[in-house]
């Protein structure tokens, strides 16, 4: 290996780290969680999904790396601290944590219910602050951390019939600016990455949400100057980057990983 090589090897690895990650039963979750234990994070994966955190789980164990799968509702409080507590217990620290919990409902205001209303803002929104109001403390405790929000292009600009993931997203970039604020005198470090369409469960249920052919709906969400859909782990990458020393003087910032979307 040349010294340049082995210098970026250096730079991306997480040898030693313990990384939290909040939907990573499937989607981009899964493919951050994937990502940061490739590169020897140990990796806790915060799921209200039992089978598919437990699968991302087992995939992590079956390539030689260390995971913990804990059931947790991160619109819960108690949930989010009883999880981190667990991860606690069996790691005894957390360096970095991943918040990507989201759900989407293709709604306008008039159309959604409340409780619809309810449920994107406290998954997408709420969620991030308690799970972060658990763990930063530890952070702090430990001399620092990194902290990577997931948000949208629609944290930046705003789409058709998606009022509240719309209104959650903006939310996540504009509260990952305050918490880089507020914590960067404990060296932790705060940035979001806006993914555009990426190629998951939860995009294939917005062609049913609203009614579109699946196919039809994937091709025009292709419909940007690289011309395909994002992957979980394009936006992996952008995460890794984020939580990596390479990222060291990065905070409060906002990663776009669209394809050229928003340019």
């Amino acid at each position: 290996m040349s010294k340049l090589t082995d210098k970026a090897a250096q730079l991306l690895s997480l040898e030693g780290k313990v990384a939290v990650v909040t939907g990573a039963a499937s989607g981009i979750g899964r493919g951050i969680a994937l990502r940061l234990a490739e590169m020897g994070a140990a990796i806790a994966i915060l799921d209200s999904a039992v089978a598919g955190g437990a699968a991302t789980e087992n995939t992590i164990r079956e390539n030689g790396g260390k995971a913990l799968f804990q059931k947790c509702d991160v619109r819960s409080s108690e949930d989010c601290r009883q999880a981190v507590a667990q991860v606690m217990v069996a790691f005894g620290r957390i360096d970095i944590l991943a918040n990507n919990a989201g759900v989407i409902v293709r709604k306008d205001v008039v159309a959604l219910q409340e409780e619809e209303w309810d449920r994107v803002l406290d998954v997408t929104l709420k969620g991030i602050f308690l799970m972060s109001r658990e763990i930063i403390p530890s952070m702090i405790k430990a001399g620092g951390g990194v902290i990577v929000n997931t948000g949208s292009g629609w944290s930046l600009k705003a789409g058709p019939q998606a009022a509240a993931y719309c209104a959650a997203k903006a939310g996540v970039l504009n509260l990952t600016r305050s918490m880089a604020i507020d914590y960067g005198k404990h060296n932790i470090r705060v940035n979001c990455v806006c993914p555009g369409d990426v190629d998951t469960p939860m995009l294939r249920s917005e062609s049913q949400q609203l009614a579109e052919d699946e196919a039809t709906f994937l091709k025009e969400a292709a419909n940007r100057p690289l011309a395909r859909v994002g992957t979980p782990e394009d936006v992996a990458n952008a995460v890794l980057f984020l939580v990596s020393a390479m990222a060291g003087w990065i905070t409060g910032a906002h990663l776009v990983v669209d394809g050229g979307g928003l340019a």
